[in-house]
């Protein structure tokens, strides 16, 4: 099987191309999110930016959404984010993890990211997982889960 590649903004800003290979041997904090700028996934991601030195003694954050390069680079200068945020506008990532799903609002359906986080370890192994995330609360429940 092929190995999936997405480009993606790194901590500093810069543009470049990830792979599995980026992540192996390191554990690492994948969450996923529907789209950058609205309300509910600024407060999640600013929540990550304000405890990263938290996390990072653990496992690396990386940031996953349909949006394009141009869009997280933007997010990502606005709300001074320091980790990687990467872009799968084909949902390849997110259908491996299965956060591609059906959702409905306003009696409307439509296909779109559940927010999700996953820890993945130095194998690239499921270590633990959170689906349907509630942003509120959510990122002191992914630190707690490793400083128990």
């Amino acid at each position: 099987m092929d190995k999936i590649k997405l480009s993606g903004i790194d901590k500093d800003g810069n543009e470049r191309e990830y792979s599995e290979e980026d992540f192996e041997g390191q554990k690492v904090i994948l969450y996923f999110y529907p789209k950058d700028n609205t309300s509910g996934c600024t407060q999640e991601a600013c929540d990550f930016r304000d405890n990263l030195n938290r996390l990072t003694k653990y496992a690396l954050v990386v940031g996953v959404s349909p949006d394009s390069i141009k869009s997280h680079k933007g997010f990502k200068e606005k709300q001074g984010l320091n980790f990687p945020l990467l872009s799968d506008p084909e949902h390849v990532l997110a259908m491996k993890f299965g956060v591609w799903k059906e959702k409905s609002m306003y009696g409307k359906k439509y296909m779109g990211i559940e927010r999700s986080t996953f820890i993945i370890d130095g194998e690239g192994n499921i270590e633990k997982e959170w689906r349907k995330v509630k942003v509120k609360g959510h990122v002191d429940e992914v630190a707690s889960y490793f400083e128990k």
